[in-house]
């Protein structure tokens, strides 16, 4: 049988011989939790074909020994393993792994650490060869977003800059595109035209717990609107790319980025976060915000998004709700009482795609009820393994393959939309456990009605 070309290239450019990966903190949480974990699975499958060189460093004094008996792995992965203490001298323990002309260096650090560290990687002598890998929060503000890119562009190129968020990599989210763009059906409505509103939630129902000393320097705005919810709105409402490619679907978002504005907010903090270990005893951080905002565009001017996000609250769940226009009053919508239908993306913890219609009840006459159409991941999918986000991460990664991860200006201009509202410090409080009602409109989409739905 003849094969397929295309999975000719794919196989040679999984084989990764000539490139190791250089973990920087690897001591710490994010190595234990997350990028061992995803790097062994992506061993196990197959997928780190010929990689031989997975280095840690970071400040502890590991041995190689003890660094690889930290995490419950399979004895030829952990051969893969080694440790070296610190910086100064990291070139020269990458040599006696081999010869690599690709190194990935994943920079699992505080975000404070980022420039310096690859500022210290050039002085070391690490160039073209180099790629890196950081997570966000890419800066604090405009200014510091700024400041970053500079300073990181010194040393390195922007194909070079690897900007994790850990959120397009999750299928349902990578699935927004090809519900768009692979669906004649969709595609004529999707404007503001037919398309009254689109609603994004993203709810916490723990606490800030271990990060509050972080979170109480950023907000909740910070943590997740300038990033994963600006990137989700992003791929919703974006023009088509001209293809695929990395560039060309970063080319949209930042067009996308540069129509968007603030119109109104409101800031809420839960009763008891004062008292939090790690937090100011008189902050005004925000754990909860609702927001309006616009796309000044050809295809969406006069529609709102709204989007609400918060910690403690009385679920957990992110999902996007896209609500079309009322019929006009005529035949079956004559009281104007016939719902709108609505198309609902569960992200997660649940991943699926939900289209609300109006169908006929069964029997004489003539009565409407509401019918939902159901597309779920757990389904669809149950007999193939659906990737963790950091195993798809660090794949394209290595594979060089930009198309999930942010740019600068991607960054720098969501930055810039919400620079407005960054310095406010008013709020109201609510209960945890609760999630507070309405406070920028009352025109909510109904979320909890499908909580039980792919569940």
């Amino acid at each position: 049988m003849r094969k397929d070309k295309k999975a000719e290239e794919t196989l040679e450019l999984m084989n990764f011989t000539d490139s190791a990966i250089v973990i920087l903190g690897a001591s710490g949480d994010l190595a234990n939790r997350k990028l061992i974990p995803a790097l062994a699975r992506l061993h196990q499958t197959g997928s780190l074909k010929g990689l031989s060189a997975i280095i840690g460093t970071g400040r502890s004094g590991f041995t190689t020994e003890s660094f690889r008996n930290k995490f419950d792995i399979p004895p030829d992965f952990a051969q893969l393993l080694s440790y070296h203490q610190g910086i100064p001298g990291i070139r020269a323990h990458i040599r006696k792994r081999g010869k690599f002309s690709r190194l990935i260096f994943f920079l699992a650090l505080p975000p404070k650490a980022y420039a310096p560290m690859a500022e210290e990687l050039k002085r070391e002598g690490f160039g073209e060869e180099a790629l890196l890998i950081i997570e966000k929060p890419f800066g604090y503000d405009l200014a510091s977003a700024r400041e970053l890119d500079t300073r990181l562009s010194r040393g390195f190129q922007e194909h070079q800059i690897f900007r994790i968020d850990h959120y397009l990599a999750k299928e349902a989210v990578q699935n927004i595109l090809v519900f768009r763009f692979a669906n004649s059906v969709f595609y004529p409505v999707w404007n503001s035209r037919y398309i009254e509103s689109i609603q994004i939630n993203a709810f916490e129902s723990g606490k800030v717990e271990n990060r509050a000393q972080y979170f109480d320097g950023a907000g909740i705005v910070r943590d997740m609107v300038q990033n994963h919810l600006m990137q989700l709105l992003s791929l919703l409402t974006m023009e088509p790319p001209v293809s695929l490619d990395a560039e060309d679907i970063r080319a949209q978002k930042t067009a996308l980025l540069k129509t968007m504005k603030v119109q109104k907010m409101c800031r809420m903090q839960y009763e008891g976060y004062r008292d939090e270990k790690g937090v100011a005893p008189d902050s005004t951080t925000e754990t909860y915000a609702e927001l309006q905002l616009s796309i000044d565009n050809f295809r969406w001017t006069g529609m709102p998004v709204y989007i609400r996000t918060g910690k403690a609250l009385g679920r957990k769940g992110t999902e996007i709700g896209v609500r079309f226009r009322s019929l006009p009053r005529l035949l079956f919508n004559k009281d104007g009482d016939l719902p709108s239908n609505q198309i609902i993306f569960k992200i997660q913890p649940s991943e699926g795609i939900i289209l609300d219609l109006s169908s006929k009840n069964p029997g004489e006459g003539i009565q409407i009820r509401d019918t939902s159409m159901a597309f779920c991941y757990r389904d669809a999918f149950a007999k193939e393994e659906i990737p963790e986000a950091y195993q798809r991460l660090l794949l394209d990664a290595i594979k060089g393959d930009r198309t999930l991860f942010v740019g600068a200006q991607e960054t720098e201009l969501s930055w810039k939309i919400l620079e407005p509202i960054l310095s406010r410090t008013d709020f109201t409080t609510y209960k945890p456990g609760r999630t507070p009602g309405p406070c920028v409109t009352d025109q909510w989409i109904d979320f909890d009605r499908y909580k039980d739905i792919c569940g």
